[in-house]
């Protein structure tokens, strides 16, 4: 699958912020296997953004599309397909459920469509310290510790395309830098895209593209 966009604006937004925009009014594909990194003020439409490319809002002129169909075209059994196995996404407020505890969140995604087995999501819970944390409820764990279970969530599936929006910013560097080696890791067995929204440009590693929102 391919993600592209094609003149792509938000409808609250005024078409004058195609002028200052590499992303808003513009064509760009998205191609497999590149990191990009999209940075992003505040202000700018960077969660709006990550929600037209995952078909949870449609305010906008323009398309996005996977391979060559908009997904203003998708069905429900559409989009229920390529979020199982084709794009997965870390939100910017994280969506764990709050009464289940940190390995039910994750096993509940991993057994929808299995990529992992069950020891691999202990390994990631280890690997980005949370590995006394799996039977603690969502709702206990700091705002890091949600951010990771949220991050070892989003790659417990199989994609092409993984959508981060702010996916560090509950974190310190080191936290953040253990994060970005894990996801790039399950990014490269997939020859999957990562899509990273986030304010400012800082990086941990040399991206393949960086548009400024």
């Amino acid at each position: 699958m391919i993600l592209s966009i094609k003149n792509l604006l938000p409808t609250y937004f005024e078409q004058q912020r195609t002028t200052t925009s590499e992303i808003w009014g513009k064509d760009i594909v998205f191609n497999k296997g590149e990191l990009v990194k999209i940075v992003a003020p505040s202000g700018s439409g960077k969660t709006s953004l990550m929600h037209f490319l995952y078909g949870m809002r449609q305010q906008y002129k323009g398309d996005v599309l996977y391979d060559t169909q908009p997904l203003k075209k998708f069905t429900p059994e559409d989009f229920a397909r390529v979020r199982t196995n084709q794009v997965s996404i870390v939100f910017q407020d994280m969506k764990l459920l709050p009464e289940s505890t940190v390995l039910e969140n994750l096993e509940v995604k991993r057994q929808l469509a299995p990529f992992h087995d069950g020891d691999k999501v202990l390994e990631m819970a280890r690997r980005l310290g949370l590995g006394d944390k799996l039977s603690s409820r969502g709702k206990t764990c700091s705002y890091g510790e949600q951010q990771r279970v949220a991050i070892i969530r989003s790659l417990l599936q199989p994609f092409d395309y993984l959508l981060l929006d702010e996916p560090f910013s509950h974190l310190d560097n080191n936290n953040a830098q253990k994060a970005m080696e894990l996801i790039i890791e399950e990014a490269r067995q997939r020859n999957a895209t990562v899509i990273l929204a986030d304010l400012e440009k800082i990086d941990f590693y040399p991206y393949t593209s960086i548009y400024y929102l």
